[in-house]
């Protein structure tokens, strides 16, 4: 027998659908449908060539893409698309190789080899487009749609800056306290070309912080001293401060208004302008560690934690678990502030540089769904892509840490001129010393030279 009517056995039938899984339209040639098997076949090889193309020439661009809203539904579309191109090419060749309706036993394992097959081909296609839809609430739920200030141009996406500064807090909502305490205040300055970044530690314990021109100084012109019990006046109070307070920050909406607020504070007070803010709620940094397996650190010194000092993290290299990254950035037993803001410093460069694409795809979903519950932040949906380029900048540049505690700093009479000339020596550092901070520098701030290198934890 020739052409459609040509019978196979058991054997030619399982290697031709095979055969035409690995390269579409064997088996209409075994069948002698020369034209449309050809067809198939430079189908195939250029839907191969095009997708390699984008594997390799558009490598670096991918990860920018799965930030994108508009791109994950077209490249979620488009795999979908190919799935069921590739599935059906599979059924269709087994139809014309299938052995004959009497071979009972060739029928069901023709058949059943054919369902694994296609099931190959769909299962991934399934996860890719969960990954895609986790993606895109992520993206949706955190960042806002599109930006209120100047427009994002591909070609400079940071409209001509040479750094730009990220507020990273750490919020802590405790029970029986009321509203939120930003007891970990770093500003991230990034340089956009190199990724070269210095780490700005300023203590939650500052005090008479001058507030930013406006209705803010206008009610506390001598630096913020809080008002009650529940407001002392420190650093860490201002975020609920002007939640609570809509007149400091006229016009802004609720939820919105510490961010702003706070924002604005730490530009003056390091003399540098801040852009963007990231806040992580402690709690949900625990359930993000956990989703990450673990964080790697190196730890110099035992750390006690606990109200009744009913833990213990040893010293040594070791992998802690979200709650144990928890006490790790929290502890203060037998410990300060100052001690605390150099872990934390060490935990966010850790974090930084383990968290690789595989990690987060093998716990995205968990990855996804502890981002939502534990992060807020005001970064514009049409920037991540250049934050995804910048992040990849950063994990492989130089991360130095400069933390204003005492002895540099008096926290109950901060020196702001200091402050913001050391932060301009960080940053504009004269060329006869850029070369005289050895890599195994520690993170213990020396009196006299306090940037250092983010190498080790104590």
């Amino acid at each position: 027998m020739t052409g459609a009517n040509r019978r196979f056995g058991l054997g030619a039938s399982l290697a031709l659908t095979v055969a035409s899984t690995l390269l579409w339209g064997v088996a209409h040639l075994a069948v002698e449908r020369r034209r449309t098997g050809l067809a198939l076949m430079a189908a195939y090889v250029l839907m191969l060539a095009g997708v390699l193309t984008v594997f390799t020439a558009f490598s670096t661009h991918l990860l920018s893409l799965a930030v994108q809203p508009y791109w994950l539904s077209w490249l979620t579309a488009g795999v979908a698309v190919i799935a069921l191109a590739w599935t059906g090419v599979i059924v269709w060749s087994w139809l014309l190789v299938r052995p004959e309706r009497s071979d009972t036993v060739g029928r069901f394992f023709s058949t059943t080899l054919t369902v694994a097959l296609c099931a190959l081909i769909l299962a991934p296609t399934v996860y890719a487009t969960r990954l895609a839809y986790l993606s895109r609430d992520v993206v949706n739920t955190l960042f806002t749609p599109s930006s209120t200030t100047a427009p994002v141009l591909a070609q400079d996406p940071w409209n001509g800056a040479e750094r730009v500064n990220f507020l990273l807090l750490g919020g802590d909502a405790a029970p029986g306290r009321p509203g939120v305490r930003t007891d970990s205040i770093t500003v991230a300055s990034v340089d956009v070309e190199t990724g070269a970044t210095v780490l700005f530690g300023l203590p939650r314990n500052l005090q008479r912080v001058p507030l930013p021109a406006g209705p803010a100084r206008d009610l506390f012109p001598y630096g913020f001293t809080g008002s009650g019990p529940d407001t002392p006046g420190l650093l860490n109070e201002i975020y609920q401060y002007a939640e609570d307070h809509p007149e400091m920050v006229p016009g802004v909406a609720a939820g919105k208004r510490g961010s702003t607020l706070l924002k604005a504070t730490v530009s003056d007070i390091l003399g540098i302008p801040v852009s963007y803010y990231a806040m992580v709620d402690m709690k949900g940094f625990a359930e993000i560690i956990d989703a990450m397996g673990g964080v790697q650190v190196t730890i110099k010194a035992p750390i006690v934690y606990g109200k009744y000092r009913e833990g213990l993290l040893p010293a040594g290299t070791r992998k802690l678990s979200g709650q144990e990254a928890l006490w790790f950035g929290r502890s203060r037993t037998d410990s300060d502030d100052y001690v605390r803001m150099g872990r934390q410093k060490c935990l966010l460069n850790a974090v930084a540089k383990q968290a690789d694409p595989v990690t987060v795809l093998n716990s995205f979903e968990r990855l996804a769904a502890a981002t939502k519950r534990a992060i807020s932040t005001d970064l514009p949906q049409d920037l991540l892509p250049a934050v995804i380029d910048l992040a990849g900048k950063v994990k492989n540049a130089k991360i130095r840490s400069l933390s204003f505690v005492p002895p540099l700093i008096n926290t109950a009479y901060p020196d702001w001129y200091l402050i913001r000339r050391k932060v301009k020596e960080a940053l504009d550092p004269p060329a006869s010393t850029t070369t005289a901070h050895a890599p195994t520098a520690t993170t213990t701030p020396a009196q006299d030279d306090p940037l250092t290198l983010d190498t080790a934890c104590q």
